[in-house]
């Protein structure tokens, strides 16, 4: 036979926990067509003796919701190995969508995920190209990709779309939750994943409002439009877990709708993870097809005091989370909110949720550069300040550019480690495209394989690989892909497992309107294949996203068509 591609002499490991072995890949039309033994010509043949070769990553959980339409190649996700996301996670998208809604979109988006709203603006442009759901597909389908996307249809859209700015004020009549429900079902006859929602205490929208799922009653709305999936036989849930809505209600979502369901997030630091992990395999042993989604990142927040999201979930920020610029910098000068912000601290560090405070970092000072990578508490203490009055006053000086880097879970890499080896997870919380300028997970797949795998031999590669990619395509119903298996889509990274691994935290400014984001480089990544392409090989994308014709496919519902 004569192939596309032949991948020669490396190590294959094909996401389904077998064990690795070495032989050649043969691909040709997009497809995988030869695995172990593959003789005949290639039009170009991958040397990759001593390298692994391992079906392409799936990222579960990201928010390129916006960023697809001005960025194609969803960066950073293809440079770690990434051939599949998921998108609107969480409830949050941008479709559907009257027009007269678009800035309250963009400025839920600006406040919840901690996207830069002039990047929105500038990206998205004054004239969407869609309303509804299926619109939004075709859109992105049309504008091309350089990875696979799947997309979830999100609560949050689809209840301001219905409610307007009733969505943020009030429940839902009868007749409204039957608009919903013929919107979900309409998404997923044109291809959505499934349905996300939140009702996260921490979820805060446009103007300091709950975001719009927020006002969700459970049960005469949320698990209506659950049942729906049911009713089409296809999809998934993701939500986040918060408010009335838990373990035990996701199991019902599950079984009223025969799907899976994922919750985001079981982190440690949060809870007692052992109560959840016992809760969780209950329900699976109940048959609820339920399944919490774990990070293998530390997570860290690096804020400024514009966006403050880590604390906006306060009662004393809900004034901040509604100002402009001039309007957060006078209320962080008064007397009354620092005291109340003091008090609101002392009680989230008693409770646990803010047990990072005392950890946070000066992460970049503009009015005095020397104290970067400082203690917020040690510098305080020299300087005879409360630490609330030094981090406002700091903010203030730099007119609130002034940032800083604070620890929130998965710290304990003990506990982690216990997170990510029990059989009912899903490696997820990526959350790719959002939070640009305050985290950067998107690498979480080589940081997987070069810290979990090789530093710590945490795991073997084998399983590494399997969260990597089956786990993940599985739970999502991703059904093409996510294993070398001959007739699959030939979505294949070859990597190095003596090098692979995610660099440091980078601050670049690339966004529209010259917005500015984190990026992590990846090490160890050779060759990254898309549907059968080469998309980047030696850190080089090998296609432009201006002129060709880019390999990623839109999945819908968890196919490519």
């Amino acid at each position: 036979m004569n192939y596309d591609i032949k991948i020669t002499g490396g190590t294959i490991i094909d996401g389904d926990k077998t064990p690795r072995y070495k032989g050649d890949v043969g691909i040709k039309d997009g497809k995988i067509v030869a695995l172990g033994s593959a003789p005949g010509d290639a039009e170009k043949v991958i040397d990759a003796t001593g390298k692994i070769v391992s079906p392409g990553f799936v990222d579960c959980h990201t928010h390129y919701d916006a960023q697809i339409i001005w960025d194609k190649m969803m960066t950073i996700s293809p440079w770690h190995g990434v051939t599949t996301v998921v998108i609107g996670n969480c409830g949050f998208g941008i479709a559907p969508v009257r027009p007269t809604h678009r800035d309250t979109i963009v400025r839920t988006l600006e406040n919840v995920e901690g996207m830069d709203a002039n990047a929105l603006r500038e990206g998205l442009g004054e004239d969407w190209p869609f309303e509804s759901f299926p619109e939004y597909l075709d859109a992105i389908e049309k504008g091309g990709m350089g990875i696979n996307v799947g997309v979830l249809m999100g609560h949050t859209p689809i209840r301001l779309y219905v409610m307007g700015d009733d969505s943020t004020e009030r429940t839902a009549t009868p007749e409204e939750v039957k608009q919903m429900r013929e919107i979900v079902r309409e998404g997923l006859r044109a291809g959505a994943m499934g349905f996300a929602s939140s009702k996260a205490a921490t979820h805060i929208g446009a103007g300091g409002k709950p975001v719009p799922s927020r006002l969700a009653e459970y049960k005469t709305e949320i698990l209506e439009i659950a049942k729906v999936l049911g009713e089409e036989k296809t999809g998934i849930i993701q939500s986040t877990i918060g408010g009335d809505v838990l373990q035990d209600q996701f199991a019902e979502m599950s079984i009223a709708a025969d799907c899976n369901v994922t919750w985001t997030a079981l982190l440690q630091g949060m809870g007692d993870h052992n109560v959840h992990l016992k809760k969780a395999a209950e329900l699976v042993a109940s048959g609820a097809k339920v399944f919490p989604q774990v990070s293998p990142r530390a997570l860290n927040f690096e804020m400024n005091f514009k966006a403050p999201f880590i604390f906006e979930s306060m009662k004393v920020f809900k004034p901040i989370s509604a100002a402009d610029l001039e309007g957060k910098r006078e209320i962080y000068g008064q007397p009354e909110f620092r005291d109340n912000f003091k008090m609101a601290l002392k009680r989230g560090m008693e409770r646990g949720m803010l047990a990072g405070w005392p950890k946070t970092v000066i992460s970049d000072c503009p009015s005095d550069p020397s104290l970067n990578e400082r203690l917020v508490f040690e510098v305080a203490a020299e300087r005879g300040e409360e630490p609330v009055d030094l981090v406002l006053n700091l903010a203030l000086e730099s007119n609130l550019e002034m940032r800083v880097r604070m620890p929130v879970a998965n710290h304990d890499e003990e506990v982690v480690e216990v997170l990510l080896k029990d059989p009912n997870v899903v490696v997820g919380l990526s959350d790719g495209g959002a939070h640009a300028s305050q985290l950067c997970d998107a690498c979480f797949s080589t940081h997987m394989l070069g810290h979990w795998v090789r530093e710590r031999g945490s795991f073997d590669l084998e399983y590494a690989i399997y969260l990597l990619t089956s786990r993940s395509a599985d739970v999502f119903n991703i059904t093409d892909r996510g294993r070398l298996k001959v007739g699959l889509a030939a979505d294949v990274v070859v990597f190095d497992a003596d090098t692979v691994g995610a660099g440091e935290l980078e601050r670049v400014y690339d966004l529209p309107a010259g917005a500015d984001r984190l990026i992590s480089k990846a090490s160890g990544i050779e060759v990254v294949i898309v549907n059968g392409q080469v998309l980047r090989e030696n850190d080089v994308d090998q296609v432009d996203p201006a002129t060709d014709v880019l390999p990623g496919k839109l999945l819908r519902n968890g196919a490519a068509a």
